[in-house]
């Protein structure tokens, strides 16, 4: 799997962790046999030298031992938070590569679980397999092995009934990965019910929808309950059934062994070291429905965390796109465009063709859905056109490089998001290395700066998540702020003056109009179109009518119809 490429760079700690785990477990299977000895020649002869001789060694193996796992914990930990961290931080850059279109396959709820849950899921697994995951295993294998080698007739009683168990373990753990991708799944669920409450609980105070936000999370967390104790059953039957066929076998170990002692072919130490081994084999076993459970959420987790990493970027620089070329005048083009979202079959634009020319103010009319803002975000390419071509001064937009064509793109969408933070970092998001004057110039034009001048931290003053304690129309005017101050060659503004007085959008507009740029204003008021160069009109996705107010206001019959809803009838605007 791609996932588990992120262990190569820790090939080192991980051969460190493994040699101790081996000498840890080497001084644990040899310790049985050393029992053996202080047995048949220490207390059976009665040799207090012996049993001396041969406990101390015990000792020494045992601290040993000690000094041994204890460093092997130190460096799985190191190596497996440094693959979680490694992973995660792969996995939020893939994130941030997405266009919209791979946003839509994966909620934020799921990204967000396979981003923080699924990679702290295999990061664990990786610590407890340099820790004990591989170690059970091996001291089944290696107990079988020793216990061979001290008396093979002994050790078959046991040894004989491995494969079934080897058979029904795999079968248990490929159920189990099943589960536990369904309890992911689920998990997903409630991460999405909690973050819808927590984006909108405003509004669910307002309409007094408590109760029913919590049947619907209720409802959430119930499957994801009654999915995880059903996984969680399945694995825990296990332990009975491990533990149940061990203890028959120890059972016949020592009913042989008796025999054997009394026949005078077996040593008490022998049979001593064998039963041994078999309690050393069940401890192991015992761990199995642990580590099967560890390894079957892993694997799912690993599924989920593929898929975002395999996810294919449909949005890319070509190959022949040029860096170097920026956008020097501004002139928008749309010959023939047409489009629809991914996974959809109505065209949500049809055959859009017209011109803005360089330095122009263009406003955009139109219904909800006529197709406004989707045309907007093919301007900057956060999609690509179904069919025709968007060009900027005269080159289409697939030809430039996508950093260098959104650089020179102030985007001010039509819900005003800001960030937890200061102004002062929020505005820098236009322009990282802005200086406060030119903080100051942006935040004025927008007609926010006396705003944030009697705030007590002025620019410094932090702002909750979304922008909390700001009103509406701050927000959008500090939004316009953030765009303006990148002094951008095209500025698109989203209905982002819906929340401002008409003097306030007034002098605001005045002041970007100073600005040397093509802007682009999607609105629905009347007053802010007709001071626009040029008014396009959209209906259901098509250009029904261009050109400045009066030309629309005589040739439009829709035009005419949202001017007269505004103002009332037409008298000598004709």
């Amino acid at each position: 799997m791609k996932v588990f490429s992120f262990i190569k760079p820790y090939r080192i700690p991980i051969a460190a962790a493994l040699s101790l785990m081996l000498i840890e477990l080497a001084v644990e299977l040899w310790q049985p046999l050393l029992m053996a000895k202080i047995i048949d020649e220490g207390i059976v002869e009665k040799d207090l030298d012996t049993i001396i001789k041969y406990g101390g060694v015990m000792l020494g193996l045992s601290l040993l031992a000690f000094a041994s796992g204890i460093t092997n914990s130190f460096i799985a930990a190191h190596a497996g938070q440094s693959f979680g961290f490694d992973l995660r931080e792969k996995l939020f850059g893939k994130v941030q590569s997405f266009s919209f279109t791979n946003f839509s396959r994966f909620p934020a709820s799921s990204l967000i679980t396979r981003i923080t849950n699924d990679v702290t899921q295999l990061q664990n697994t990786v610590f407890m397999s340099l820790r004990i995951a591989m170690r059970a295993p091996l001291m089944v294998i290696g107990g079988i092995v020793m216990a061979m080698l001290v008396n093979v007739k002994l050790a078959l009683a046991f040894a004989v009934i491995m494969p079934p168990l080897l058979v029904f373990l795999i079968w248990i753990m490929t159920k189990a990965a099943g589960l536990f991708k369904n309890v992911q799944k689920r998990l997903d669920k409630v991460n999405s019910v909690m973050r819808e409450n927590l984006v909108g609980m405003r509004l669910i105070k307002a309409f007094d929808r408590g109760d029913y936000e919590g049947t619907r999370f209720e409802s959430a967390n119930n499957n994801l309950r009654d999915k995880t104790v059903f996984a969680l059953r399945v694995i825990e039957a296990t332990i009975p059934i491990l533990l149940l066929f061990m203890n028959m076998s120890i059972i016949a170990v020592l009913w042989f062994g008796k025999i054997e002692v009394l026949k005078g072919t077996v040593s008490v130490g022998e049979v001593v070291a064998i039963v041994n081994y078999a309690a050393r084999i069940t401890t192991a076993f015992s761990m199995f429905s642990w580590i099967i459970m560890v390894l079957s959420r892993s694997r799912a987790s690993a599924e989920r965390v593929e898929e975002v990493l395999n996810e294919e970027i449909d949005l890319q620089d070509s190959a022949d796109s040029i860096a170097e070329n920026e956008i020097t005048n501004g002139k928008i083009q749309f010959k023939n465009v047409s489009f629809q979202f991914p996974n959809t079959t109505i065209p949500i634009l049809q055959n859009l063709t017209f011109t803005i020319e360089s330095g122009e103010t263009v406003a955009v009319l139109g219904a909800t859905g006529a197709g406004k803002t989707a045309m907007f975000q093919l301007i900057p390419r956060l999609y690509d056109v179904t069919e025709g071509e968007v060009r900027i001064d005269g080159r289409n937009i697939k030809e430039l490089k996508l950093k260098t064509l959104r650089e020179q793109i102030g985007y001010v969408p039509q819900e005003a998001l800001l960030f937890t933070g200061s102004i002062k970092e929020n505005l820098a998001w236009g322009k990282e290395d802005a200086t406060s004057d030119e903080m100051i110039e942006a935040a004025s034009n927008a007609q926010i700066h006396e705003t944030i001048a009697k705030l007590p931290n002025k620019y410094e003053t932090l702002l909750g998540q979304k922008g909390v304690n700001l009103s509406g129309g701050q927000k959008q005017r500090l939004s316009i702020a953030r765009a303006l101050i990148k002094k951008p060659k095209i500025l698109l503004l989203d209905d982002s003056t819906s929340a401002l007085d008409l003097k306030t959008e007034a002098r605001l507009l005045d002041a970007v109009s100073k600005y040397k740029c093509t802007t682009i204003i999607i609105t629905q008021k009347i007053s802010t179109a007709k001071e626009a160069d040029k008014i396009l009109l959209l209906e259901e996705g098509t250009l029904t009518a261009a050109g400045d107010h009066d030309f629309l206001l005589k040739h439009s019959q829709l035009y005419r119809a949202i001017y007269e809803s505004q103002f009332g009838e037409v008298k000598a605007e004709c």
